[in-house]
């Protein structure tokens, strides 16, 4: 693999000057080897520093094989496009991918898990199967960061009894819940309060604790946050919800001025 630097196929890593057997043993090779996953696992979690709290990323990005119709169970997975008024989908196969974070800055990760999604499953179901394998084995309790995909109620429901905080992106177009009222005395009580609409500044109230700053690479920041929220199917899981705006950011769809974070975990 080192020495065959442009490999249009997967045979041609058989025309190697080391590879010193027939091309038909690459195939060989692939079909028989199975990597002992839990043995696997149990290497990566050893390299982790110990002593520091440990940073999770978790996310679900596609494999596009559109050519590929005899491949065993594709999928339509999302695919972000960049011409304008395009379905942002795409025929292959969905995975799964959990990796630690060692550094606060730089691109380097391990990944810890990753796992082909089947059709019969999900990337939420993928992702809380993932972090029930990797949470409970961690020095402390871990920081999980998750993008506006798994920022949703069957996430955080499905997720509650895992040892584990969660930092999750939510969409700027959700509606989520105040706490319910004091119990009036009479019927059923209620589940949930006002309604706190992303788009509607209205229904925000007054933040818990706002906070301005300028940071040397963002410039300047207003942080709002406001406490016990919660999804309308979510009624028992708490959130913490942030805005973190940019107000001299010009915006793009890829960098907005304002984004939407949810802690779901340990005060």
């Amino acid at each position: 693999v080192l020495l065959t630097m442009r490999a249009n196929s997967f045979a041609e890593f058989s025309l190697s000057p080391t590879f010193r057997r027939q091309w038909p043993s690459v195939y060989e090779a692939l079909q028989d080897g199975r990597p002992d996953r839990a043995a696997l696992l149990r290497l990566y979690l050893d390299q982790m520093a110990w002593g520091e709290r440990p940073i999770l990323v978790g996310d679900h990005t596609a494999w596009p094989r559109l050519e590929a119709y005899t491949l065993r169970d594709r999928t339509i997975e999302h695919q972000p496009t960049p011409v304008p008024g395009a379905k942002p989908i795409t025929v292959g196969q969905g995975y799964s991918t959990l990796a630690w974070v060692p550094e606060s800055r730089g691109s380097w990760a391990l990944p810890l898990l990753h796992e082909r999604i089947a059709s019969e499953s999900s990337p939420i179901q993928m992702m809380v199967a993932q972090l029930r394998q990797v949470c409970p084995r961690l020095d402390g309790r871990g920081l999980v960061l998750l993008d506006a995909e798994y920022g949703c109620a069957p996430f955080v429901q499905a997720s509650a009894d895992i040892p584990c905080d969660k930092l999750m992106r939510l969409r700027s177009n959700l509606c989520l819940r105040t706490p319910p009222p004091p119990y009036p005395g009479l019927g059923r009580p209620a589940k949930h309060g006002r309604k706190f609409k992303f788009r509607d500044a209205r229904t925000w109230g007054t933040p818990t604790a706002p906070l301005d700053l300028d940071d040397p690479d963002l410039g300047h920041i207003l942080v709002r946050l406001w406490a016990n929220l919660h999804f309308l199917k979510a009624p028992d899981q708490p959130l913490w919800v942030m805005r973190i705006e940019r107000p001299r950011a010009r915006g793009t769809r890829r960098d907005p001025r304002a984004l939407w974070l949810a802690w779901c975990g340990e005060p």
